[in-house]
């Protein structure tokens, strides 16, 4: 299939804010590691702060995501807000290289991922301008197969500077603020390209009180979205299994921080799995041709259950390289197969209202993950007993989700 050049701009952007995700998921939680210790915290705090930093970010753009969305909406207001959002996210990416205590840069992080978690928002809902319901689920699988792979090149410069602080003539502190700024110039250089070429083309009629009609239809949509019966479904079910993966996204360093296993080789397991994920995300976006996509996402969500349960019984290095390979394999696959089916069944014209909701369901429940991994972490002292809870979510999504796929046999 060749690519329009509006959709390669597209697929850019996912390569720049993935810098960002590889960024968190990795070299971060290892910095925030070595602040926690310089201010004294145990090993059980610097995972429940962690993940309640995390938590604070997704459920602030969980509750701003609607109602943004629904403005974005509006006649040439798609690509304004999502300039401010990707602004805030890079700015304060460059920020988190000044804070030199591990309180400064949570408050910097969760400011930084906010604007990071929102332009997100906006640039979902762009799918449906971008492309058309034929080549939506390839596209937004090479989004995110181009993704982990593009992410790889600041990552390294990021690792280089990092691992070679010492040799380098640099502080800890200084080569981790290099490494910030080397992630934000890469997500704002690669969003240019679609920030040029992208025009709204379904939209709906500009309203005299942007603001207040956009709470008024957001309430409308809230009220009619359980008539919508397989709308509703598949947000509860996504709701429950996009919990279990944002949360092994977001906590998977942190886990393995926490564990004792060697830092280097965390991160070098992290990238393996961005260079498995390439190659799997564009499967699953070519099996999508001839396999019905809610069967695809089924046996993503069944694989990822299976991870929740082998992560639980994690305590050795090798098998974080296993777990990292396995989460390679399907995670571009549930995100990109799931938002292309998302896109799929909501109306084109209102795609930033939905796609706005929809957010709450994914924010909101990596909210809800990271928050039990954290408190049961802290309660029983155990934390493969938080990680352990997650493989409850996928059983219940993968339920609601076969629900879902009946109301809606075209999918």
């Amino acid at each position: 299939m060749k690519l329009t050049k509006l959709e390669k701009s597209w697929i850019l952007y996912d390569v720049g804010n993935s810098a960002f995700t590889l960024l968190v998921s990795t070299i971060m939680p290892i910095y925030f590691n070595y602040l926690a210790e310089l201010g004294g915290l145990t090993d059980v705090e610097y995972l429940a702060y962690w993940g309640y930093a995390a938590s604070i970010a997704t459920l602030l753009v969980a509750l701003s995501g609607p109602v943004l969305g629904t403005m974005a909406d509006y006649k040439g207001f798609k690509k304004p807000i999502f300039v401010v959002a990707l602004a805030v996210g890079a700015v304060g990416c460059i920020a988190l290289g000044l804070a030199k205590a591990w309180l400064a840069f949570l408050v910097i992080f969760v400011i930084a991922k906010t604007g990071y978690s929102a332009s997100l928002v906006f640039y979902d809902a762009m799918l449906n301008d971008v492309t058309d319901e034929s080549r939506v689920d390839n596209v937004s699988s090479l989004g995110y197969a181009w993704g982990y792979v593009g992410s790889c090149l600041p990552f390294v410069i990021c690792l280089g500077l990092v691992l070679g602080a010492e040799p380098l003539g640099l502080t800890m502190e200084v080569a981790m603020g290099l490494s910030f700024a080397v992630v934000a110039i890469w997500w704002v250089g690669c969003a240019l390209p679609l920030l040029r070429r992208y025009r709204q083309t379904y939209y709906v009629e500009r309203q005299p009180h942007p603001v207040r009609s956009s709470f008024a239809r957001l309430g409308r949509t809230l009220r009619n979205v359980k008539q919508e019966k397989h709308i509703f479904l598949f947000l509860l079910a996504f709701f429950f299994y996009i919990d279990g993966v944002y949360t092994i996204i977001d906590m998977a360093t942190a886990y393995g921080s926490a564990l004792g296993l060697d830092s280097t080789g965390l991160l070098l397991a992290l990238l393996l799995t961005q260079i498995v994920a390439f190659p799997f995300a564009i499967l699953f976006g070519r099996l999508s041709k001839t396999v019905k996509n809610s069967r695809l996402i089924t046996i993503c969500i069944l694989a990822y259950l299976g991870i929740a349960i082998f992560a639980m019984f994690l305590v050795s290095q090798w098998q974080f390289w296993v777990l990292a390979v396995l989460v390679g394999m399907f995670q571009g696959g549930i995100q990109a197969l799931s938002r292309s089916y998302f896109a799929k069944i909501v109306p084109n014209e209102r795609s930033g209202e939905y796609f706005g909701l929809m957010d709450i369901c994914g924010k909101g429940a990596a909210f809800f993950g990271t928050a039990i991994v954290s408190l049961v972490s802290q309660v029983t002292g155990r934390m493969n007993l938080g990680v352990g809870a997650i493989a409850l979510l996928f059983v219940i999504g993968l339920l609601i989700f076969r629900r879902a796929a009946r109301e809606n046999q075209g999918a």
